[in-house]
């Protein structure tokens, strides 16, 4: 058989060897740097044996298939630890994440401080043993006796899901044997720096009717560098998590007495909204929207119609019934711009009609997966729909894709990652239609020439669409917007527009969310800025403070005069020392300070505070002024 290495060179080889026999064959030094391989695009481990030809591109850390392999493999490093450790404990699940990997666990206590140390140094240990890692293939029924003899009842309930007559791999490295697909790391010595992060709990398959599992966080690295410099960005992340600020700021709360994944906004979190959103509806007016509102609650026969019953049921709250009819919580918006559209008669000339909606939409999520502001049952969609013809697909998701990169540049995002997401296998629809959708997209995408990914299986079941992701200051990558092509809606609700020739057409619909939802968008933002806000959306601007109580009342005055100029401005005139109110200010993240003396009670004048600590001199009431409108207008001039 013949085998290329990727970019590089081509060697006939005798079938049935392994992919690193080959790579050694072609001068490809198999040190610890070569973790896996991609064969005919499959990431497969080093000792798989090849049977016809191929190419080869050997897989490093700085792949993200490579470090996925190495994550994983550091999974089963830190499982093999904990067995030879807590022999009782039971294996589950331990996938690799982007930057990091879990274990859970069932055992009859949580993990302690004292245990990780332990299992950090028990991991360590193996991974000096270099016991080479190997993958091994059993029946089902082999696999299910197997792990049942050895007590691992998980892993039994998870291979008894899985289909009859296909084999069932797992991995082994010493006398460890884990239920896996793979693929790993030649052997535990490929596994540099180590650490163990934290605990928690979770319940078997994110169930909390299940019983609630032990999870260890970890993550590793090929060098302590790295590691070190991870474990530093760890404690970044830490410092500017949106649960910890949002209550420092005082911006956020939920509350127990209100229930799980509902959010309370709180004056200053409130005024930050109240920014996002005006600023949302002003633009969306300037791009030929119109806004529209709608209930937060629908006959259930909606949501048949719609197809929400039999493809989302299970993320939707429990119906109710009211005077003979069962009603339903909205997990969407979408069937009500569909029955505005409805209303009237639609000519081809009106379209597209586009509907923008700050929707507010309820979806049940597991107690066990809400966290802070970021999955929560109650949000509030950016929403908007386009009722279009077919031929205006491409140009209105265009215009889409234009209206989104200057959305997100306004609120600071600028490092974007594009996914054109293709027919998943539970769908519904014509594969013409598809088809036509899958390309305008695309078409739309590539006559902005910007750079994106295909995820095949990704679409939504009504339609093919794009996912935007962006990247905060920390590198990190949040999904925010989606623009989702919809032929089935049109059809179920049976919509219409009267073309050119006088008979009646369907219409093509656009979903569209630019930020995602605002409760998931602000905490995105909290963590993206550390609660340091720009100017434009801080919820106070300016914090006016009085030395002594002979400047009380110009502090006051000076901080009517910039809220009647419509900045967002308070008086700080306590009877505390300058000091203490410039640190709680700093704490507040207030982008500017001004200080009244004597001197400037004399003058008219406040000497102004940056919040970093820079003194930006002495100004006028008038050029402070000035000063918030350069620095509140910046961003959006610069977009």
């Amino acid at each position: 058989m013949n085998i290329t290495i990727k970019d590089g060179l081509s060697k006939d080889v005798q079938t049935g060897q392994t992919v690193g026999d080959v790579l050694s064959a072609l001068g490809i030094s198999l040190g610890k740097d070569i973790l896996a391989a991609r064969v005919n695009g499959t990431v497969v481990d080093l000792s798989h044996p090849l049977s016809e030809d191929a190419t080869i591109e050997p897989l490093r850390f700085d792949s993200p298939e490579g470090r996925e392999v190495y994550r994983h493999s550091s999974t089963h490093l830190m499982a093999q630890a904990v067995k030879e450790l807590f022999p009782t404990a039971q294996l589950t699940i331990g996938p690799a994440l982007e930057d990091s990997f879990y274990y859970d666990f069932a055992y009859d206590r949580p993990f302690t401080p004292e245990d990780l140390a332990s299992i950090e140094e028990r991991a360590r240990d193996i991974a000096k043993r270099t016991l080479p890692i190997a993958r091994r293939e059993f029946s089902k029924r082999d696999a299910i006796e197997f792990f049942r003899a050895r007590g691992e009842q998980y892993k039994v309930e998870l291979i008894e899901g899985f289909p009859d007559g296909e084999p069932i791999s797992a991995y082994t490295q010493g006398d460890f044997v884990d239920l896996c697909r793979g693929p790993h790391l030649p052997s535990t010595g490929h596994i540099g720096a180590f650490k163990l992060l934290t605990t928690a709990g979770a319940y078997w398959r994110g169930d909390e009717r299940n019983p609630m599992l032990q999870r260890i966080y970890g993550t590793s690295f090929p060098t302590k560098t790295e590691l070190d410099a991870h474990l530093a960005r760890l404690e970044e992340i830490k410092r500017r998590d949106h649960r910890k600020v949002g209550k420092d700021l005082d911006l956020i709360s939920v509350q127990d007495e209100i229930g799980p994944g509902l959010v309370l906004w709180h004056p200053k979190g409130a005024a930050i909204r109240l920014q996002i959103e005006n600023f949302w509806r002003e633009q969306h007016i300037k791009g030929g929207y119109e806004l529209v509102y709608s209930p937060h609650v629908a006959r259930l026969d909606l949501w048949k119609t719609s197809g929400h019953l039999d493809y989302y049921r299970e993320n939707m709250f429990a119906s109710m019934k009211l005077e003979g009819s069962e009603y339903q919580l909205k997990p969407m918006n979408c069937p009500y711009h569909i029955m505005i559209y409805k209303s009237h008669l639609r000519s081809y000339r009106d379209l597209p009609i586009r509907y923008g909606e700050l929707g507010t939409v309820y979806r049940y999520e597991r107690t066990g997966v809400l966290h802070g502001l970021l999955r929560v049952r109650g949000f509030t969609q950016d929403d908007a729909h386009l009722f279009c013809r077919p031929d205006q697909i491409e140009t209105e998701v265009s215009r889409v894709l234009d209206f989104t990169f200057f959305i997100l540049q306004t609120f600071g995002f600028t490092d974007f990652e594009v996914f054109l997401s293709t027919r998943p296998k539970e769908s519904v629809g014509a594969d013409e239609h598809w088809t036509l959708a899958t390309s305008a997209l695309e078409a739309a995408i590539k006559s902005r020439n910007i750079a994106y990914r295909m995820d095949p299986g990704g679409g939504a079941f009504y339609g093919p669409k794009i996912d935007i992701k962006i990247k905060d200051a920390l590198g990190r990558s949040w999904q925010c917007s989606t623009i989702q092509v919809d032929f089935n809606n049109p059809e179920r609700f049976e919509l219409s527009y009267i073309g050119e020739d006088g008979k009646a057409h369907q219409p093509i619909m656009i979903h569209r969310a630019l930020m995602g939802s605002i409760e998931r968008f602000f905490g995105i933002l909290i963590e993206h800025y550390g609660g340091a806000f720009p100017a434009w959306l801080a919820p106070v601007q300016a914090t006016v403070m009085n030395i002594t109580d002979n400047q009380r009342d110009y502090a006051a005055a000076v901080t009517a005069q910039l809220r009647n100029a419509g900045f967002r401005a308070e008086a700080d005139i306590r009877n505390e020392k300058i000091g203490f109110k410039i640190r709680e200010a700093e704490k507040a993240k207030v982008p500017f300070m001004l200080v009244a003396g004597d001197r400037e009670v004399q003058g008219g004048t406040v000497s102004v505070r940056g919040r970093s600590g820079a003194n930006l001199g002495s100004m006028t009431v008038v050029q402070v002024l000035d000063l918030l409108r350069a620095e509140t207008a910046r961003v959006r001039q610069d977009i």
